[in-house]
């Protein structure tokens, strides 16, 4: 069988890697990376692409398209692909609008009677603005539209708040992603991630797992696209994640498909923990990044299977397993991540850090460099994933690795699970 995964970061060596464990598959992947080479065949093609997607699926007689990124899920290209007669994992245009528009999220969490943090929707900043002066406790800013997790503030006054309404809606510091913004009551608590398959009819929930957003310890410094996640989190016991699939997950994806989307792919609740309760943050309309590889590093089983299942609207039939022993990533940015990072600077260690055993160290931004060298090509650049038997120990692990490696202006949080092991 076929596979081509659509996406050149982390999360798309993880979903590479993973499917090449299934019997009589072959992998190929857009571009890729140079941790991609070992399991996946690199097509010259851009993920972005749409059009040029589509005819290589069919020119390659691809049997599944696995999308990794949302900004291909929401352009359509699972559509396209149906169009074509190529079976795709991940959802339709209309499905990815969960992710895509903050404001359509909100819209369907108020019909479903799911519940979020408050929200108003602003496309105009003065508006917005006299918002934020009237307002009584903090905020959290958001573009609605796709930003690469760079698109959300959370303002600790209405100082910050005023500035991330006038970088994202006067200057357009994000594009046409800012043009609307939704501002959100802030939520205490602690955060998770929850994903889900869904076929249009079954559910079947993957392993929990923490996110870190912040660029730094403590969870200071602006947001990220995600400095590390571990898997499971124990902040999510059984009781709670019953509670996340009947008032969420499940009323969710009712109204969907009342809507008349059958929404088949990863559903991804970003959610809070409060005292009341679990609350949305966001949706993802994709595997999370880098929850996905702390996940994927405990699947026990066939996942081919289980994402063509899901394509083909069977997942009744499959009931992902997962490793009992814990998982932790660990992400190594380049210098000024999340501004505009520095990139070409030449990766040492590699070698060595392959050499740990149970850990992989999962390509997200990099390059092949002069003399076959791995160079640095984007902000997020490594995420060193490592299991244990218990948290402590994959924790241990995970940072062993890392201190193998380095590169001039390399920065790392050293507090990842940390939450997690306060917990346990």
């Amino acid at each position: 069988m076929k596979v081509l995964v659509v996406g050149t970061g982390g999360r798309e060596h993880a979903l590479a890697w993973r499917l090449a464990f299934s019997p009589g598959v072959e992998v190929l992947i857009t571009r890729g990376n140079p941790g991609t080479d070992a399991v996946a065949r690199p097509v010259d093609v851009a993920s972005g692409d749409v059009a040029a997607v589509v005819r290589t699926a069919v020119s390659h007689r691809v049997d599944l398209v696995v999308v990794g990124p949302e900004a291909p899920l929401a352009a359509g290209l699972v559509d396209r692909l149906a169009e074509a007669g190529v079976r795709a994992f991940g959802p339709t245009a209309a499905g990815a609008r969960i992710e895509a528009s903050k404001a359509f999220a909100h819209e369907v969490m108020e019909a479903a009677g799911v519940p979020c943090a408050r929200a108003e929707v602003f496309e105009d900043a003065g508006a917005a603005l006299r918002f934020v002066e009237r307002g009584r406790g903090p905020v959290v800013v958001k573009a609605d539209g796709l930003a690469a997790g760079k698109g959300v503030v959370v303002a600790k006054d209405r100082d910050e708040a005023r500035a991330a309404i006038e970088s994202l809606m006067v200057r357009r510091n994000l594009g046409e992603a800012g043009r609307r913004v939704v501002i959100e009551e802030r939520l205490d608590g602690e955060e998770a991630s929850y994903m889900v398959l869904c076929d249009g009819e079954t559910v079947r929930p993957l392993a929990t797992s923490q996110d870190h957003k912040r660029v730094r310890d403590g969870d200071q410094g602006p947001n990220t696209g995600g400095m590390g996640a571990y898997s499971p989190a124990a902040v999510l016991d059984p009781a709670t994640e019953g509670l996340v699939l009947e008032r969420i997950l499940h009323p969710t994806l009712r109204e969907l498909s009342r809507r008349g989307i059958a929404y088949r792919g990863v559903l991804y609740a970003g959610l809070m923990l409060t005292r009341d309760g679990p609350r949305v943050l966001e949706f993802n309309a994709r595997f999370g990044d880098p929850e996905t590889q702390p996940v994927l590093f405990r699947w026990r089983g066939d996942f081919l299977e289980a994402l063509s299942a899901t394509a083909e609207g069977r997942l009744r039939e499959v009931v992902p397993d997962f490793d009992p022993r814990p998982a932790v990533c660990v992400v190594l940015a380049a210098e000024n991540y999340p501004g505009s990072p520095r990139t070409g600077d030449v990766i040492e260690g590699l070698e060595e850090a392959s050499r740990v055993p149970h850990a992989i160290v999962f390509h997200a931004g990099t390059a092949r460099g002069p003399g076959g060298s791995v160079v640095t090509a984007g902000g997020r650049v490594l995420g060193v994933t490592a299991s244990g038997a218990d948290l402590r120990e994959a924790r241990d692990r995970a940072y062993h690795v890392v201190s193998r490696l380095r590169w001039p202006g390399m920065h790392f949080r050293t507090d990842i699970a940390a939450r997690g092991l306060r917990a346990v």
